[in-house]
């Protein structure tokens, strides 16, 4: 998958201009551009930056990490006004290198790539980063008939995946998971008291303080 996020870089963004989506994604540039503010961000897996340009409308500083450099070069050329940008190449599953004591944090588009067997590896390591009472923000998919790609197969974890291809004419069998509320409120139960999940038609967003 990293190669294909590698490759995929210049086309990224395209999925954000499906027509269907404008609406909630018109809502959650509004949101996100008001839910961290004045804090110390860390954005895992930011890609392009697509997200984090309207979460600098508000943030003091982010941090803001991604395990390829082509993604980042791409992030690195977007208006994040006054608020202080800090680039980092880094495993989202180690984040070494990483400070530990953010007040706000972002993870977009990153939950339904993390297989169902390592959500755990993931938080784990995610939340030792953050200060007790920081504002977590997660936002991702929810599976849509014909605006979603099908999913091709299940694993024995019931990790989902889909087929993708790229405009090189790459085929990439890529994770992308589509969980229930339960299954949210199931893996984030030990980091949190207060978990709130909102879906919007075409993604869901969960927020929370770290307890």
């Amino acid at each position: 998958m990293t190669e294909y996020y590698a490759k995929r870089a210049s086309e990224y963004e395209l999925v954000y201009e499906k027509p269907e989506r404008q609406k909630d994604i018109s809502i959650l540039k509004k949101e996100l551009s008001a839910e961290f503010n004045g804090l110390n961000v860390l954005d895992v897996a930011c890609g392009t930056g697509y997200w984090t340009q309207f979460i600098a409308k508000s943030a003091k500083s982010i941090t803001a990490t991604d395990y390829n450099q082509e993604v980042i070069d791409i992030a690195k050329q977007k208006d994040y006004g006054s608020c202080h940008i800090d680039f980092k190449i880094s495993d989202a599953y180690a984040l070494t290198n990483i400070e530990n004591n953010f007040d706000g944090s972002f993870l977009g588009f990153w939950w339904s790539h993390i297989p169902i067997q390592l959500h755990k590896e993931f938080l784990d390591v995610f939340h030792s980063h953050l200060r007790q009472g920081c504002k977590v923000i997660i936002l991702d998919n929810i599976y849509v008939e014909n605006s979603n790609i099908p999913i091709s197969r299940r694993d024995e974890f019931n990790n989902s995946y889909q087929s993708r291809k790229l405009k090189d004419g790459s085929s990439h069998e890529v994770l992308k998971n589509f969980p229930t509320d339960e299954e949210i409120k199931i893996a984030l139960a030990s980091y949190s008291d207060d978990l709130r999940i909102d879906r919007l038609q075409y993604f869901w967003k969960a927020e929370y303080k770290v307890k």
